[in-house]
């Protein structure tokens, strides 16, 4: 699953019709490594996100507006600077390269007309996006990559821009039919696996469609290929190479009991049955942002949450260790109530004792069995005696100490769970913010400094409604579950929360009437979905009635106890759409 060659010109030949001819309008770099322009042209406006992100570099058109910095990042600046209303007059790839070139006609300080270029290259973790003057020299790029990171090439500002050519490779809309049959037949290597080594912008994918159209076994060397097989194959690949060249894309997605496994830009018959199933699009972009949206906003919010996720493991590994060693102390005092019967059993059977002897042997009364007594011969029946006894009110001081520090360790991990599990839930940046206050009113993070202003709070709970209009809320964090059920749900409303294990409250509102049954299941399913148990198949989930729900007393938010619970085995699944912010308002 990747941007190759092929996908590139599909997005290349959408953006010249809708951008060609059109005016930069808006500029803004929402994160380090990602652009977002707004371009004005014919009436409509065109949002584009492109990101460089090593993990997820992406292209394509967004309905999305995404919250800027404050202060612009200077790339972002200088950007605005030379192409702020800008007028985009051209957008070329070279060859089946993945990268996008954006010629971009401004006017100078002096008024004269002047060319720049944004190369836009999305090719895995070496991703960038770089600006260039009309001589193709660098002005500037959004990742900086000096000698000492790559011999390959040197991206910074006032070095030549040029394409690097790690691999000698072909250019698969130029090629002839005799260079491809005497490149490809020559190549020691699998034929699926020469074609996209051999052949730029070709990716694994499609080397694989190629040979299932001429009907070759892939994993066969491609130097073993009869003089009809490489024919055949030369044959196929032309006609894909036309479908590019003319821009017949049809943008799909092939799924695998409706999960996505692979895109493309040209059909996959490679996929045909065995419970795979196609879905077309119109629109590269509309396919890219629907396969990648949800998986860039965990990527996302994983880079921005991996401090607070630092801390809170650190904490909970910390407190595993400091209950294993408090519980094996635990288990040492066990033997306490033994020496408080030895220091008895001394009082009442002391006066037989002459003085000097090591051991006593007498009837425990206890437990009507005979006992022998360790005894230091230097002490007396009373001196030993006691001697037991200081150890048993040692041990039994240690014991109520522990027993109590055992409880603290417990409910610490306890709630660090919950937050890990917050954490695990948050999908923007804002649900991080109450996250990040809760470690700081509980000492794991510094407070803030006098003076410093409190943030904001603009996260909310998920909100969703039935097909039958009963409201269901889930708490994003502890604060936020705290909320939820202590605020905004009344006696006679449902609460929801997986058995045993860290998780959301959900809320069922009833407004006094009578829930069916299916609303349970929903929101049985729910519990489970924002729940530690998120990758089970089947999650116990415990419901009831809000009246009957506790707050532990001086423990931290979100927790609660509750008695004479009913119980639901739910899968771990969304059965609802969530209500939009602009509806919930």
């Amino acid at each position: 699953m990747a941007l190759d060659g092929i996908v590139m010109a599909s997005l290349k030949a959408e953006l010249k019709t809708r951008l060609e001819g059109g005016k930069i309008a808006k500029i803004a770099q929402p994160e380090k490594d990602e652009l977002l322009f707004t371009v004005k042209n014919q009436k409509n406006t065109w949002r584009l996100l492109i990101s460089a992100s090593a993990s997820l570099p992406l292209l394509y058109f967004t309905e999305q507006n995404k919250q800027s910095p404050l202060t612009a990042p200077n790339f972002c600046m200088l950007l605005r600077k030379h192409i702020g209303n800008g007028r985009i007059i051209r957008v070329s790839q070279p060859g089946l390269e993945r990268i996008i070139c954006l010629e971009v006609e401004h006017l100078d300080e002096l008024g004269d007309k002047r060319i720049k270029r944004l190369y836009i290259e999305i090719m895995g973790k070496h991703s960038n996006i770089i600006f260039c003057n009309e001589e193709d020299v660098i002005l500037d790029s959004i990742k900086h990559i000096s000698a000492q990171v790559s011999s390959v090439r040197e991206v910074l500002p006032g070095r030549p821009y040029f394409i690097p050519q790690t691999v000698e490779k072909k250019d698969p809309l130029t090629i002839s039919e005799t260079e491809f049959m005497e490149l490809i037949g020559h190549t020691a290597a699998p034929v699926q696996k020469a074609l996209y080594m051999k052949l730029t912008g070709i990716s694994p994918i499609i080397g694989t469609e190629l040979c299932h159209l001429a009907s070759i076994d892939g994993d066969v060397s491609a130097n073993e290929l009869s003089e009809a097989e490489l024919i055949h194959l030369c044959h196929m690949f032309s006609l894909m190479m036309d479908d590019v060249r003319t821009h017949s894309f049809t943008p799909n997605i092939i799924c695998h009991q409706n999960e996505p496994v692979e895109f493309s830009a040209l059909p996959l018959t490679c996929y045909d049955g065995d419970g795979y199933s196609t879905v077309t699009y119109d629109s590269i972009s509309t396919l890219l942002e629907e396969y990648y949206a949800s998986r860039n906003v965990l990527t996302r919010i994983r880079q921005k949450s991996v401090d607070l996720r630092k801390i809170v493991q650190t904490a909970l590994e910390r407190n595993y260790k400091k209950y294993d060693l408090q519980m094996k102390q635990l288990k040492d005092t066990e033997k306490r109530d033994k020496y408080k019967v030895c220091g008895e059993l001394l009082n009442t059977y002391g006066y037989e004792l002459e003085g000097g002897e090591k051991k006593l042997t007498c009837l425990n009364y206890y437990t009507n069995e005979e006992i022998t007594i360790p005894l230091d011969d230097q002490l007396t029946a009373r001196e030993n005696s006691q001697k037991f006894f200081d150890k048993y009110n040692k041990l039994k001081r240690t014991y109520e100490a522990l027993s109590e520090q055992t409880q603290d360790t417990k409910r610490e991990i306890d709630h660090l769970e919950s937050v890990s599990a917050a954490l695990d839930i948050a999908l923007k940046e804002e649900d991080l913010v109450q996250i990040k206050e809760e470690l700081m009113e509980y000492g794991y993070i510094k407070h803030r400094r006098a003076g410093d202003k409190k943030p904001k709070i603009t996260s909310r709970p998920f909100h969703y409604i039935t097909s039958d209009g009963f409201h269901i809320y889930v708490g994003k964090n502890n604060y936020q579950n705290d909320e939820l059920t202590f605020k905004l749900a009344n006696g006679g409303d449902w609460w929801f929360h997986a058995k045993g294990i860290p998780g959301s409250h959900v809320i069922v509102k009833t407004e006094g009437k009578e829930l069916p049954d299916h609303v349970f299941e929903e929101a049985g399913s729910l519990a489970a979905y924002y729940s530690k148990g998120r990758e089970n198949e089947k999650v116990e989930i415990d419901y009831i009635q809000r009246k009957y729900i506790r707050k532990v007393a001086g423990g931290a938010p979100g927790f609660v106890i509750y008695h004479t619970n009913y119980s639901l085995v739910a899968e771990p699944k969304l059965l609802l759409e969530e209500v939009s912010e602009k509806k919930n308002h």
